[in-house]
């Protein structure tokens, strides 16, 4: 039914922006063209595939919105479905380290992309508490992660994607001096998984600060869905794909970038089990 409902919504949408002129046509095409290319993979997992199958732009029923608007969501949809490829792919994985709760961290180069590092965590909350903090809250990231300073939405469109500048602390004892991201950034939620994907963007209402780095977020998502017989539970699987520009050793960037993901899971289950306990007394 779900699908069916699916293919309703993505045909009509789909006529109605045939009709659109320039970028909207254009987008339309483009982004039917990745859905068949990726909907045709038989190799992906098969959560990835229904994300991917229900995720699309086409399937948004959008309203009006302009030209740049428009070219906004088109990259935060070519980004979700870039980093879902490559989480798909399972082979090539190597161990940068792991924890004995079963937290890790792995790595591997891909093409045209570089090396992107996989975090592997189970969160005993909710897939719908994961989704306030880190979603619905975005902007209070950084009252409970050291590593971030400030989130700061910039720019709303639509229901699903959202322009930010995000300023990451210093690290590595300050031999990572701080930097700045613009992202485009999505979150699609269809039936019981969750995926919330970015990367870099140009936004000209938020040009490169004096004293910090503008760095680079490549392909880049998270996806939530509840660990399979423990639905009280949740698999949070975190693909960081960043180029801290720069001059800095890979030993250097390898370190820095796996311990912000093991960092980030403990601070999050310290929040979620704040939040719970504070819940609790009420």
């Amino acid at each position: 039914m779900l699908l069916a409902t699916f293919k309703l919504c993505a045909g009509s949408s789909y006529r109605y922006m045939r009709n659109m002129k320039g970028l909207r046509h254009q987008a339309a095409l483009a982004i039917g063209q990745e859905l068949r290319r990726t909907l045709g993979n038989p190799t992906s997992n098969v959560w990835i595939n229904q994300v991917r199958r229900r995720s699309s732009l086409l399937g948004s029923c959008l309203e009006e919105i302009s030209d740049q608007e428009l070219a906004y969501i088109q990259q935060g949809e070519e980004a979700m479905q870039k980093a879902l490829g490559i989480l798909s792919n399972q082979e090539g994985w190597k161990k940068e380290t792991q924890q004995a709760n079963g937290d890790k961290v792995l790595s591997k180069v891909v093409p045209d992309v570089g090396k992107v590092f996989r975090l592997e965590v189970v969160v005993d909350q909710p897939m719908e508490r994961l989704y306030e903090e880190l979603v619905e809250r975005m902007e209070a990231t950084g009252e409970w992660n050291p590593n971030v300073k400030e989130i700061k939405v910039l720019q709303k469109i639509g229901k699903d994607t959202v322009i930010t500048h995000e300023l990451a602390a210093e690290a590595a004892g300050n031999l990572v001096g701080p930097r700045d991201f613009v992202n485009v950034r999505c979150a699609k939620r269809r039936g019981s998984t969750c995926v919330l994907a970015g990367i870099a963007t140009h936004f000209g209402e938020m040009p490169e600060q004096k004293g910090v780095i503008r760095a680079e977020q490549g392909p880049t998502c998270m996806v939530l869905h509840p660990l399979a017989g423990s639905p009280s539970k949740t698999k949070l699987t975190w693909l960081l794909s960043i180029d801290l520009k720069g001059w800095l050793p890979k030993s250097i960037i390898n370190q820095v970038l796996s311990q912000t993901q093991m960092d980030f899971a403990y601070h999050l289950r310290k929040r979620l089990e704040s939040n719970s306990a504070s819940e609790a007394r009420c």
